[in-house]
């Protein structure tokens, strides 16, 4: 789930440029007592004969292009959540909109994609992921001409809605695709680039939309849907849904042209094989159907990252920013760029040290930075409680949203995705993937809604309670969230199969 604060962000995906690396563990041995998994690896799913991953000179084109394909959808869904600010008061004037008139077509959206997320692992576990792509960009297409086209107000609820949906579905089967494509040494940079993109749609949305007329930026959103919309029928579907659709020669063929002509990729296309044929075995779960013990773990981890994602304070901070910029002595467009200038390079260096500091280690930064700075603004609303240090409260308000912004752009915005899309095997993940991508978007809904009823409370009893929530990840991270890097996708949900029913 994506963030307003990400409006704030232009950033392009230079992920191409990047150098990664691979480290090898001592032994095979999985020690199931340990939130660590081993970094050991199994059967190769690298591109060349020798078992080594890609470098950055040797990544096929094909997956290069397929990735950027995919990951349109991620600027698709930045696109939809940046429109709504920089058209507010164009469409009231049109429109004749009253404030609660717009208020429901802004939050409309969140709705929309609750719908979307309930769906989306079954529409791409029935038809695939690129199916499910381009489903989504048809509601998408349909939602934007509405919007263009609207004259009452109904019509703009009604084309907020379809891209809701549209969003809500991308929003999980962007990063799944991305991740059942990539290579372990790169799949968590490559996955990453989802939030990068969002980031990008919504800052350029926003840009633009300072410049020309709601009804032309509507249309201009449609551009990117129909570039994902007409690329899709050119790339291949992901080759483990082709292995689980019982596809296995396209599957096969599918894995050949994301590695490259001339790649070994037996033992990847074996190992994908054996993987999919023992977890077919077992029935496909529905969501009630995950509450068993051994998805026990696996979904406390990605329930668990998403709840504590958005109840960690960051639509608080975004929607209290400006005041506190102001507050400090600065203007709102000084604000905007220091957030950009913070941002930016702190999703560059999540996004370069994703496959190789690891997942954990980024997200316990992550955490306790965010905490740190929600503690800093709580600090903050005190003194100016106590009418103390008057000159100091504004500037420790500023360096907190700073700190938090910074910390929450290097692992928490992105991670939780990264591993939403790893830790579920094949014959769930279409359910817990529906299941996480829900709570993601509902726990946003609810915290937007329930922010100004907790200001008006206690500011400064509100920010503590994100600085509480904050430090509570840092544990849930340090003793339930596994480390990923370096794995293949089965190992990893082997591994944590085994887990939970071990238990």
């Amino acid at each position: 789930m994506v963030n307003a604060i990400d409006q704030l962000s232009v950033l392009k995906p230079s992920f191409l440029c990047f150098a990664f690396h691979r480290t090898q563990s001592m032994d095979n041995k999985t020690d199931f007592s340990s939130p660590l998994l081993p970094t050991s690896y199994g059967p190769n799913d690298a591109v060349d004969s020798q078992g080594k991953g890609p470098s950055s000179s040797s990544i096929p084109t094909t997956l290069i292009i397929t990735t950027l394909v995919a990951v349109f959808g991620s600027y698709v869904f930045g696109s939809a959540i940046g429109y709504s600010s920089p058209t507010q008061s164009a469409i009231m004037r049109d429109l004749n909109l009253g404030v609660a008139q717009y208020s429901i077509f802004g939050s409309i959206l969140t709705i929309g994609a609750m719908i979307g997320a309930v769906v989306s692992g079954r529409i791409a576990d029935y038809a695939g992921r690129r199916v499910a792509m381009g489903f989504s960009q048809v509601f998408c297409i349909l939602g934007w001409l509405a919007i263009t086209f609207s004259k009452v107000a109904w019509w703009l609820y009604v084309g907020r809605l379809l891209v809701g949906c549209g969003i809500g579905l991308l929003s999980y089967v962007v990063p799944v695709y991305v991740a059942e494509i990539t290579p372990k040494n790169l799949r968590g940079a490559f996955t990453a680039v989802h939030q990068l993109m969002i980031c990008c749609g919504m800052s350029l949305t926003y840009l633009i939309g300072a410049y020309v007329n709601w009804r032309i930026l509507a249309t201009i959103g449609i551009i990117p849907c129909l570039v994902q919309l007409l690329s899709l029928p050119f790339i291949p579907d992901s080759p483990r849904w082709l292995a689980k659709a019982g596809r296995l020669k396209e599957s096969d063929s599918a894995l050949q042209r994301l590695r490259g002509k001339n790649a070994d990729v037996y033992q990847e296309a074996t190992e994908i094989r054996d993987h999919t044929e023992a977890f077919q075995k077992q029935t496909e779960a529905s969501i009630i159907g995950l509450f068993q013990m051994q998805y026990l773990k696996s979904l406390t981890v990605g329930v668990g990252l998403m709840i504590l994602q958005q109840f960690g304070g960051i639509n608080g901070i975004v929607f209290y920013a400006n005041s506190i910029f102001i507050s400090s002595g600065f203007s709102e467009s000084i604000g905007t760029i220091a957030i950009v200038a913070v941002k930016i390079p702190m999703t560059t260096i999540g996004v370069l040290l994703m496959d190789k500091s690891g997942r954990r280690p980024l997200l316990l930064v992550s955490a306790v930075g965010t905490c740190v700075g929600c503690f800093l603004a709580a600090l903050s609303f005190v003194l100016q409680d106590l009418h103390k240090w008057k000159g100091v409260s504004p500037i420790l308000a500023l360096v907190g949203v700073l700190v938090y912004v910074g910390s929450y752009s290097i692992g928490m915005g992105a991670i939780p995705w990264v591993i939403m899309s790893e830790i579920f095997p094949i014959n769930v993940k279409g359910s817990a993937g529906s299941l996480v991508t829900l709570v993601s978007w509902l726990c946003s809904w609810i915290i937007s809604y329930a922010f100004n009823f907790l200001m008006s409370w206690s500011s400064a009893g509100t920010f503590f309670m994100f600085s509480g929530i904050c430090g509570f990840t840092v544990l849930f991270v340090a003793k339930l969230v596994p480390e990923t890097k370096g794995r293949t996708l089965e190992e990893i949900q082997a591994s944590l199969n085994s887990y939970s029913s071990k238990r």
